[in-house]
C-alpha cells in the first residue's frame, strides 16, 4: 500500500509538469494516466468526482485530483497531491512576478507586450465562446448569462457576483426541477445522515463568519484585505480558472487599481504557457499586488503565499469534507438542477470581461486583428494556449 502511495505522489508529480490547458484537458489526462494506466481508481469514480467538482466552488481541476488521491490514499495523500499539484506552478508565477520589473525595464517588453496582450485577450475570447457553446443550452440560461452580463457591467461591483452566482443556481433549480423529481427527492432525503448534512452546513456558515471577519479587519492590514479578496473569490467561484480570471480582472484592476491591465494580462499569459492548475495566476496578482504598494521582495512572496492559500482553502476543505458523504448529498437533485444556471451566470462573466479587455484597444487595429488571430488558432486548429502565447512572445521579440 504505501508503494502504491509512492507510485501516485510520482505520477503526481508527472501530472503537474506536463498538464497544460483547462479541466477538459486535465481530466482527460487523469482519465488516461490514472485510471486506464495505473488503475487508481475507476472511469465512473473519475467522471464522478469531476462532476462533483464542477458544482463546487474552487478550482475544478485541483479538486478532482484531491478527490483521486483521498480515494487512493485518504487524507494525508490528498494534501501531498495538493502541494504537488500547485507549488510549482505558484513558485514560477511568483518569481515572474518579482521579476517583471526588471524585465519591463529593459524596454523590450513594449514590443512584446503589444503582441502577448491582444493573444491573452484572444483566449478569454476562445473560453468564453466554448463556455457558452458547452452551457447555453436553453432561453433561461440565456436570459441568466445575459443578465449577469448587464449586472455586472453596470454594477461594477465585486459583491454582485456572489449574488448573480446564488440568483443563478436558485433560479435553473426551481425551473428545471420537476414535481416528480421533488417528490423522488423528498424520499431520497429522508435516507441522508442528519448529522453529515449538518456537519456540511456547519462548515459553510463557518467559511461565511471568517470572510465577515477578515472583512471586518481588512481595512488595517493590505495582505489581510488581500486575504479577504482571494478567500471570497475561492469560496464563490464555480467553473475552475476561466471563471476566476474575469472576476479578478473587474476586482483587482478596475476597481482597486492593483494591477494595470498591462500586468493583469502579462501574468494571464504566462499562466497560459506553463503546465498546472489555472488558480495559480493568483500568485503573480498576489506578488505585484504587493510589489506595486511597496512591500518589497518579502512582501511580493508573503503576497503570492495569501493569494495561493486564499484562493485555495476554501475549495479543498470543501471537497476534503464532502467526499466522504457526498453519496447521501448527490441525491439531493436540486443541488444537481442548480449548476446549469451557475454556468449561465459565469458565461455573462466572461462576456463582461471580455468587454472590458478590448476596450482598451481603442482604435489599435493590429491589437483586433492578432486577437481575432488568436481566438481561430484555438477555435479551429489543435494548436493549445503555450503554442499561441510562444508565437506571440517571438514576434515581440522580433518586431
Amino acid at each position: 500500500m504505501k508503494n502504491r502511495q509512492l507510485l501516485f505522489l510520482r505520477d503526481t508529480l508527472v501530472y503537474t509538469f506536463t498538464t497544460f490547458g483547462g479541466p477538459q484537458a486535465h481530466v482527460a489526462i487523469l482519465l488516461r494516466e490514472f485510471v486506464e494506466k495505473r488503475g487508481y481508481i475507476t472511469e465512473s469514480e473519475l467522471m464522478e468526482l469531476s462532476a462533483l467538482s464542477q458544482i463546487l466552488p474552487g478550482p475544478s481541476s485541483t479538486q478532482t485530483l484531491i478527490g483521486v488521491a483521498w480515494k487512493v490514499g485518504g487524507l494525508r495523500l490528498a494534501l501531498l497531491s495538493f502541494l504537488i499539484w500547485v507549488l510549482p506552478s505558484a513558485a514560477i508565477m511568483c518569481a515572474a512576478a518579482i521579476s517583471y520589473k526588471t524585465f519591463a525595464s529593459t524596454g523590450k517588453i513594449d514590443s512584446v507586450l503589444h503582441f502577448i496582450k491582444p493573444v491573452a485577450v484572444g483566449i478569454v475570447a476562445y473560453a468564453a465562446v466554448t463556455f457558452a457553446q458547452k452551457f447555453i443550452k436553453s432561453r433561461v440560461s440565456a436570459y441568466l448569462a445575459t443578465g449577469s452580463l448587464v449586472a455586472t457591467l453596470i454594477l461594477q461591483n465585486p459583491y454582485a457576483f456572489p449574488l448573480l452566482i446564488l440568483l443563478g443556481g436558485i433560479i435553473s433549480s426551481a425551473l428545471e426541477t420537476q414535481p416528480t423529481e421533488d417528490a423522488i427527492r423528498v424520499k431520497l432525503f429522508s435516507n441522508v445522515n442528519p448529522k453529515k448534512v449538518g456537519y456540511f452546513i456547519g462548515i459553510l456558515l463557518f467559511f461565511a463568519a471568517l470572510g465577515a471577519l477578515i472583512n471586518r479587519t481588512s481595512p488595517f492590514s493590505l495582505p489581510i484585505r488581500l486575504f479577504e479578496n482571494f478567500y471570497r473569490n475561492g469560496i464563490l467561484i464555480f467553473g475552475g480558472g476561466q471563471v476566476l480570471v474575469p472576476l479578478m480582472y473587474t476586482e483587482f484592476v478596475e476597481l482597486k487599481h492593483y494591477l494595470t491591465n498591462a500586468e493583469f494580462l502579462s501574468g494571464y499569459a504566462l499562466q497560459q504557457a506553463i503546465p498546472g492548475p489555472t488558480f495559480s495566476f493568483t500568485s503573480f496578482v498576489g506578488a505585484i499586488t504587493l510589489g506595486n504598494q511597496g512591500y518589497g521582495l518579502t512582501g511580493q512572496i508573503v503576497g503570492s503565499i495569501v493569494a495561493v492559500i486564499g484562493v485555495n482553502l476554501p475549495g479543498l476543505i470543501l471537497i476534503l469534507f464532502i467526499i466522504p458523504f457526498w453519496e447521501d448529498l448527490k441525491k439531493i437533485t436540486r443541488i444537481k438542477n442548480s449548476l446549469s444556471g451557475i454556468n449561465a451566470v459565469a458565461v455573462g462573466f466572461m462576456a463582461t470581461a471580455l468587454i472590458l479587455l478590448v476596450a482598451p484597444f481603442g482604435t489599435d487595429w493590429m491589437s483586433y486583428l492578432i486577437m481575432a488571430d488568436a481566438f481561430c488558432l484555438l477555435y479551429f486548429t489543435r494548436i493549445k494556449a503555450p503554442v499561441v502565447i510562444i508565437i506571440g512572445i517571438v514576434l515581440g521579440l522580433m518586431f
